[in-house]
């Protein structure tokens, strides 16, 4: 087999908007996240994470989820989509006309306990009546699981511990699973392990990649996922993002680099790659951060243009 059959199409699913900006410690302006999903969407992403019905206190950057949802222009065939903590958060998050609901949980009990005060079978017992909810709406439901390859408390997840988060968010009534390397320490071997197990729950289609690029892995782990038939991926335009929880983690996988590497494999993804490095290029210079894509920093310099550089 050939690395340019390994599959025709893949989803690429925008985290940027909610994951990428959430980390942010200056106030990024409802103006300026509106303005983004706007211009991923217009650049052909079809998936878009785009806002977090969390608590202020907690995630301030969040707190304008409504705002920005209720302004953004919706594009036919596009889901936009938003995490929720609980029932509170959901009920916001369909009072905002969000189409998918992003319930999440950890492979690793310390973690679980230091991101979101309980313990994985509290967390999955706290996302039952969202589940409900999610199923009375007719809202898709999406389960992503933190630190699948690793914590930065426990070190090594093993795959089994995985596989039984999976298991449980099946059991919630999951349309799909993103198996998330929160801190970017997976490597492409631990990555089939992982996704191996997690299939023994779950069908490989209905299972996602979300990797971070802390150790420089990310699209050597995508292309490890993509060989077991693994078809949606996660990333962050501009290699937006990090981990407030986890000392070191650097950002997700930057969108234009997945979609670069993707379509150099002659993998369709629906997605313009000028227009997103046009939108990385935006969002780096509106939160003064240095763009973080190699494609799209050398894509910029093809073009005579200046990549945005950080300014703090």
């Amino acid at each position: 087999m050939t690395l340019s059959r390994l599959a025709e199409h893949v989803e690429v699913v925008e985290v940027g908007p909610r994951d990428g900006l959430q980390n942010e410690s200056a106030p990024v302006p409802a103006a300026v996240k509106i303005e983004l999903v706007d211009r991923l969407g217009a650049a052909g992403l079809r998936a878009i994470e785009a806002a977090a019905f969390v608590s202020p206190r907690w995630v301030p950057q969040m707190a304008d989820g409504a705002e920005v949802l209720a302004a953004i222009r919706r594009l036919p065939g596009v889901v936009y989509s938003a995490l929720v903590p609980n029932q509170r958060g959901m009920e916001a998050a369909l009072a905002a006309g969000v189409q998918e609901v992003v319930v999440f949980s950890a492979a690793s009990e310390s973690f679980a306990q230091r991101n979101i005060n309980c313990s994985i079978a509290e967390s999955i017992q706290r996302f039952e009546p969202v589940a409900r909810m999610a199923r009375d709406a007719g809202v898709r439901l999406r389960g992503s699981i933190s630190c699948a390859l690793g914590c930065p408390y426990e070190g090594a997840v093993a795959p089994s511990a995985v596989a039984d988060v999976v298991r449980r968010m099946a059991g919630l009534g999951c349309d799909s699973v993103d198996i998330a390397d929160t801190i970017g320490v997976g490597t492409p071997g631990a990555v089939q392990q992982a996704f191996e197990a997690a299939a023994r729950e779950l069908p490989m289609q209905r299972l996602a990649g979300h990797f971070h690029d802390t150790y420089g892995q990310a699209l050597a782990n995508v292309l490890a996922a993509l060989q077991l038939g693994v078809r949606s991926f996660h990333a962050s335009v501009a290699g937006l993002g990090g981990c407030p929880y986890a000392r070191g983690a650097t950002g997700n996988l930057a969108t234009e680099d997945l979609v670069y590497m993707l379509h150099g494999m002659g993998i369709a993804t629906g997605v313009d790659l000028q227009a997103l490095v046009d939108c990385g290029d935006f969002i780096s210079r509106a939160v003064g951060r240095r763009n973080s894509s190699r494609a799209a920093r050398a894509l910029l310099a093809a073009r005579g243009a200046e990549p945005a550089r950080a300014s703090h």
